[in-house]
């Protein structure tokens, strides 16, 4: 499909329909910005951590089966705070409970581990605290996952904060002006609001990730200043000196057939590169692709409706407060560091080839190596100085490393459970539980001294009570284990592990028990292995194997965009291969900086949970500077130029463009480093790797070169036509 040709072929372009309807333009977007206010404000109260579950795996079915056991009831560890540990210990005794269940922790306070069968005592304590002026709070997977969200809401407004004053900074630098400055943040910000009250209304009925905030306010902050940047630097550069009426609605109908369709088609991209992620075929990231497609449609809107609007309003005033010159007129003003590159690159092609290779080829080298998973102890997502976190630690070092994420083996077996049979198998299955060399201990009726005949009998009792918690005491506990009305034929056991959840002993010990226990069960039995380890183990493996087809998926999304908009096969499919290159490279530098804990970080595996996102938005917003790039070149052939002299000119008029607006989304993307959430940090460091290799080494140096080298080649079959 041929591109239309743009500046210097053809003729003046009408203003659009924003530009001249303003007012009706600025009630809508007043309008918007009112009711989308509350509830942007309150997006983060219906996330979740959750959504993890591979669709119709054996670890669902068997967390299911656990959720309808009725174990009594009984208090978790607890953290305690604002007590000294003699207060604390002193309270314990007056409650009637044993003072060594409190364990002080480092810097005051400490952890409370009450037996499961000293509830009342328990609750005595916790009580007492409360009532002294102490503060307690369950050590329990649920309220970390809580702390990770207020974290994660906590990171949105800091970096926030810090984002919007760099980037002013930066627009100034990039514009020479504060009126031309402040544009693209007005922009972004009526773009991020409009897609976060978005996001709070689809939450109410799809699982969203407690990610999702920060992720889709910093990606529209990010898109929706380079878009703005875009279509606004070509206003001015239209505008020139002129400041009659006519020539005004002439710029923006120029800028907006030039820059806002390159915009257009780069947004289009990026939100349907982030669509591919529904082939990950799990809740949390069919949420990452909604909620991030929502982010660029929404900036999109903004863009094309009330950019063009404002500019049209502001015409030479978009100056305002300049600080730097401004561009020549009708053109784009030289930038000798520009001018001289794009002639040392263009000039000597395969030189400029070999070393943008090299500087991509090296850090692709590690690329191997990565291990992406997300951590199954969720406490240790959480930063060291958490006070939940040091708890958890706590626990672990009394407990055992894998007290925290206990390994849930579900049986459904073909004889009820009221049938002696039935407590044979289970027995057999706890003793063979018991011989494995990880296994800590085994929590199963079976380990008590009650025969198969009692342990049936008890399953009967516990059938006809009313409900489980009136059924007699020498049967209560078994509802832990049995729910004889709703499941008559199964029953959940317990396993801890003697490695911690994140570590490879424990996945091998989650993998390895189907093998070991299914050659004790009888014919038609079913086996399940679930628990966090196992849940997040099975997401890590299944978003494994559906990464290939994400990546293939995208990849496929840019070949397509970028063909529809250059007209261009050989630059569409070069595209896709130095992208492909690009995401070799980030993945290296993940290897040499978060998994070797560089920058300040813990060892750590990049997290499965962020990692492909990474990669998919490399794909996605490459294409923004890609567009910009080969439409200004096709500008150059348009008119009768070579290859290489196109080449040498889109390098020349966008490169500082290109760079700076890279430079603007790594600044939107390293605040994210001042989170304390080590995924974060992650994605941070990734997308700012991404998008640096992308705008410094391949738009600089390898698209240009590779255009010289391959001549009118490389635009086939557009070839340059008018």
């Amino acid at each position: 499909m041929p591109p239309t040709p743009l500046v210097g072929t053809a003729p003046a372009r009408p203003a659009p329909w924003a530009a001249r309807h303003r007012r009706a333009v600025y009630a809508l977007w007043a309008a918007i910005a009112i009711a989308a206010a509350p509830f942007a404000l309150r997006v983060t109260h219906g996330l979740t951590a959750t959504g993890f579950e591979a669709p119709h795996s054996a670890a669902v079915w068997a967390d299911n089966a656990s959720a309808r056991m009725h174990p009594p009831a009984s208090v978790p560890p607890t953290l305690v705070d604002r007590l000294s540990t003699a207060r604390a210990r002193a309270l314990a005794a007056q409650a009637g409970a044993d003072p060594a269940w409190f364990h002080p922790l480092d810097g005051g306070g400490g952890l409370f581990l009450p037996p499961a069968t000293a509830t009342p005592q328990a609750r005595a304590f916790l009580s007492l605290v409360r009532a002294r002026g102490g503060q307690t709070l369950d050590v329990t997977p649920s309220r970390i996952a809580s702390e990770l969200s207020q974290d994660s809401e906590r990171t949105l407004h800091t970096a926030s904060a810090l984002a919007f004053p760099l980037l002013l900074i930066l627009l100034v630098v990039v514009f020479g002006s504060f009126g031309s400055a402040a544009l693209p943040l007005v922009i972004a910000a009526l773009g991020a609001e409009l897609a976060l009250a978005v996001i709070d209304l689809l939450e109410a009925r799809i699982t969203l990730s407690i990610y999702l905030t920060d992720i889709a306010t910093f990606l529209a902050l990010g898109v929706g200043v380079d878009y703005a940047l875009f279509i606004s630097s070509r206003f001015r550069q239209a505008l020139g000196q002129g400041r009659e009426s006519g020539e005004v609605m002439r710029a923006v109908g120029e800028a907006m057939a030039t820059a806002g369709r390159s915009v257009l088609f780069s947004g289009l991209a990026v939100a349907l590169a982030l669509s591919t992620l529904v082939l990950g075929a799990t809740a949390y990231w069919r949420g990452l692709a909604l909620g991030g497609a929502v982010a660029v449609l929404s900036v999109l809107a903004a863009t094309h409706t009330l950019l063009p609007a404002l500019l049209a309003s502001l015409g030479p005033a978009v100056n305002w407060g300049r600080v730097l010159p401004p561009p020549k007129a009708g053109g784009v003003a030289r930038r000798g560091m520009w001018e001289r590159l794009s002639a040392w690159v263009t000039a000597a092609p395969v030189r400029s080839v070999a070393l943008g290779v090299v500087l991509l080829g090296a850090p692709a080298l590690f690329a191997p190596r990565i291990e992406l998973r997300v951590p199954a102890n969720l406490a240790s997502m959480l930063p060291p100085s958490s006070r939940l976190r040091q708890a958890s630690q706590l626990q672990q070092r009394i407990q055992g490393a894998g007290a925290i994420a206990p390994i849930v083996v579900a049986l459904r077996l073909p004889t009820p459970v009221t049938a002696p049979a039935t407590w044979r198998t289970v027995a057999a299955v706890t003793a063979r539980l018991a011989t494995l060399g990880d296994v800590a201990s085994v929590a199963s009726p079976a380990t008590s001294s009650l025969p198969p005949a009692a342990l049936a009998a008890a399953a009967q009792a516990l059938a006809q009570a009313p409900d489980a918690s009136l059924a007699p005491p020498s049967v209560r506990s078994l509802a832990a284990f049995v729910n004889p009305r709703a499941l008559p034929r199964t029953v959940v056991l317990y396993v801890t592990a003697r490695s911690g959840p994140n570590q490879a002993a424990t996945r091998r010990l989650v993998d390895a028990l189907p093998g070991r226990l299914r050659p004790l069960l009888p014919a038609q039995s079913r086996l399940a292995v679930g628990g966090t380890v196992a849940l997040l183990h099975g997401f890590d493996r299944f978003t494994d194997r559906r990464l290939p087809w994400i990546i293939g998926a995208v990849a496929a999304v840019a070949v397509l965009v970028l063909t529809l908009a250059t007209g261009s096969l050989t630059q569409a499919l070069l595209g896709a291969a130095l992208d492909g290159l690009v995401a070799l490279a980030t993945a290296g530098l993940l290897v040499l900086t978060v998994e070797r804990g560089a920058l300040g970080l813990e060892p750590q595996a990049p997290n499965m949970a962020v990692t492909p996102l990474i990669f998919v938005l490399l794909f996605g917003l490459s294409m923004d500077y890609e567009v910009i790039l080969l439409h200004r070149m096709q500008e150059a052939l348009a008119a009768g130029g070579r290859a290489a002299d196109a080449a040498k000119e889109g390098v020349r008029a966008t490169g500082g463009m290109i760079t700076g607006a890279g430079l603007i989304m790594v600044t939107v993307f390293i605040v994210l480093l001042a989170s304390p959430l080590e995924v974060l940090k992650t994605l941070a460091i990734g997308m700012s790797a991404a998008i640096l290799l992308d705008t410094w080494v391949v738009r600089t140096f390898l698209v240009p070169a590779t255009t010289a080298l391959l001549g009118r080649w490389a635009f086939w079959p557009w070839g340059g036509r008018p």
